[in-house]
């Protein structure tokens, strides 16, 4: 017993320099970040320990507000997913739990990409395992490639396709990586995209990457797009008008074991799931259309300093600061204590001023459930 402790722990300790090795590349070492440095199996191993159960939880979010939408965009028998730059099968993971959780599951077909060949028999590996435990009727079919040399050529149309920490990793002078990224993402949609399908863009929380996604959103606005989620508006993104501001996620996460043994080790901490998305569509649907009118969605953390409690909302009206003066805190407005970043909320009798809105005694402050909980369509006050 205290040989097999001794190796763990030894194998723990291996983990945690290569997560710390891996760490530093995706944060502080990012314009350095060698193409394929999956190819490195420290690292590897280190992404599918650390990496892979956080990341393959992100795609819930987004997948939670396509299934809102009345139309049941993700309620067919059988859907077809694509999964561009796959890793080691992150995304695919995520969406069989997602649907795994589901009291309707439609057969999923997946075709993974990826540019490294040991990323592709891992992924199937993994996926055979969670099949094998899955309530989720699923096929996979892997193929070697990548965007910039090609991904061969999958049979879509399709109804997923999703570019998990992708276009931030392609490398390209900062005077192209728009234009490059935009491109790509417009290709796929228009080449392999159904038409009624959904385009799920999953980016590092970092403020370079996330401010670089929001361009790619505008990009592809102009283009005729539509912008499904995270936003509730059409038109350039407000957070661009600011040099220091980007747009995030936020989310509570209980990590496993192993990953908490490791941020004791490294002192990294994945208590929360923090990342950038984008869900694009070719058609009209929008988020928008499961909410009520008028909503605003929490674009930052709660600021709160002696005697009052602040944070921006972005909607119709733009990117907004909004306040309320703890002394104006009452039953109809007490749900503003509750607002977190990600939550969508509806103020009525909210006091414009100049630069920001307040909210007073009186102001109505309603809160979407199924934006925070993911549980309900109801509103809570």
């Amino acid at each position: 017993m205290r040989r097999n402790e001794t190796s763990r722990q030894a194998t723990i300790e291996s983990l945690s320099r290569d997560v710390l090795r891996l760490s530093q590349l995706l944060t502080k070492e990012r314009a350095s970040l060698p193409q394929a440095y999956l190819r490195d199996r420290g690292l590897r191993e280190a992404y599918a320990a650390y990496y892979l159960p956080v990341n393959s939880t992100k795609i819930a979010l987004p997948l939670r507000e396509l299934d809102r939408h009345p139309s049941g965009i993700l309620r067919k028998d059988r859907l077809r997913v694509l999964d561009i730059g796959c890793g080691p099968g992150t995304s695919l993971l995520g969406v069989m739990t997602f649907f795994d959780e589901q009291p309707v599951r439609p057969a999923l077909a997946f075709t993974a990409v990826d540019q490294v060949a040991e990323n592709l028999r891992i992924a199937e590996t993994f996926f055979q395992g969670h099949r094998g435990a899955s309530a989720v009727s699923a096929t996979l079919k892997t193929l070697h490639g990548n965007l910039e040399t090609g991904i061969g050529a999958p049979e879509g149309p399709f109804d997923l396709v999703i570019l998990s920490n992708v276009l931030s990793e392609l490398h390209a002078q900062q005077s192209e990586r728009l234009r490059l990224r935009s491109g790509i993402v417009q290709g796929i949609m228009e080449r392999l995209l159904d038409g009624n399908g959904s385009c799920i863009i999953i980016e590092p929380a970092l403020r370079e990457t996330g401010r670089e996604l929001l361009q790619v959103r505008d990009t592809l606005q102009q283009c005729g797009f539509r912008v499904y989620s995270p936003c509730l508006r059409n038109g350039p993104c407000p957070a661009l008008e600011q040099p220091k501001d980007w747009c995030h996620e936020d989310r509570n996460w209980e990590p496993p074991s192993t990953v908490r043994e490791i941020d004791s080790r490294i002192g990294l901490r994945k208590d929360s799931l923090k990342f950038s998305y984008l869900v694009v569509r070719r058609d009209g649907k929008i988020l928008a259309d499961c909410v009520e009118a008028g909503a605003w969605r929490v674009v930052s953390e709660p600021i709160v300093t002696k005697g009052k409690r602040e944070l921006f909302l972005c909607g119709n009206g733009g990117r907004v600061r909004t306040v309320r003066l703890d002394k104006d805190a009452d039953q109809g407005n007490a749900a503003f204590s509750g607002l977190a970043r990600g939550s969508i909320v509806r103020l009525e009798g909210a006091f414009p001023e100049p630069g920001r809105v307040k909210v007073v005694r009186g102001t109505i402050v309603e809160i979407d459930a199924n934006s925070t909980a993911g549980e309900t369509d109801r509103l809570v006050k």
